[in-house]
């Protein structure tokens, strides 16, 4: 007789829960029985979100949250704690861009830097004490492959800061019991991605690959698998990979210069 077994439920902090890559990641936990925590700024869609993944409202918690404000931050992790007692997870996924334009035309192009790299840093600053007393935790930063091959200026700054914090924090935490993984995204459907014109997979490869390193830690994942040929070529060979960065994203998104 073969027994098999399931993967503990574990308690997740998920920012930037209410679209994209957040959206599929919050739908495959709640599939695979975690109980979810999620956070994003629009109250109203994060609201339907829990109801639609959990109706009793026993499993999953909507706490409106701006990750760049302090308060707002430390009003999650209470939350967390107030209804499930713990957290095991934090996945720091909330990111933007600059949304047209250059960034140095942008009036504050610093909340890019805000968002994706800063606030990470302070949520998991919130959670350590709990997960390291515990001897148990996992961190899990969404990345992108633009902080391994760099195309924007300000979101790359924030994704190579966030990839050099993942990997430095994962060996800060060696033998401590917590666990610090890095998803690195390529192009995939979602509300930052809208305008670029490329063949693109939805943003569930993300959400299983997250879903995945909870199961078995990994220091860094990158996909779709096919941007670590991309990342890998851009060490090699910049200059063909300037060519590609100027035909396929700056020249389509921007046009010409």
């Amino acid at each position: 007789m073969t027994s098999t077994s399931t993967p503990a439920r574990r308690v997740v902090v998920l920012t930037g829960a209410s679209s994209g890559i957040g959206l599929a990641t919050a739908r495959e936990l709640a599939a695979r029985g975690h109980a979810l925590v999620l956070a994003a700024r629009r109250e109203d869609q994060l609201s339907a979100l829990a109801h639609q993944l959990d109706p009793s409202g026993s499993r999953v918690l909507a706490v409106p949250t701006d990750v760049t404000d302090a308060g707002s931050r430390r009003a999650l992790i209470d939350a967390a704690h107030a209804r499930f007692g713990r957290i095991d997870v934090l996945i720091n996924n909330a990111g933007v861009t600059v949304e047209q334009g250059w960034w140095w035309d942008d009036p504050d192009p610093l909340r890019v830097v805000r968002v994706n790299l800063e606030a990470p840093i302070e949520l998991v600053r919130l959670v350590l004490p709990e997960m390291r007393s515990r001897g148990s935790g996992h961190i899990v930063n969404i990345g992108s492959v633009a902080g391994r091959a760099a195309t924007n200026g300000m979101y790359s700054a924030s994704k190579f800061g966030i990839r050099g914090f993942s990997l430095g924090l994962r060996r800060e935490l060696l033998g401590s019991g917590v666990d610090v993984s890095l998803i690195a995204p390529g192009f995939v459907k979602s509300e930052m991605t809208a305008r670029a014109r490329l063949p693109m997979p939805g943003p569930e490869v993300v959400a299983r690959a997250v879903a995945s390193v909870l199961d078995r830690p990994r220091r860094e994942v990158t996909v779709p698998g096919i941007y670590r040929a991309v990342a890998l070529l851009d060490s090699l060979l910049p200059g063909l990979t300037d060519r590609i960065v100027r035909r396929v994203v700056i020249e389509r998104r921007y046009g010409s210069r």
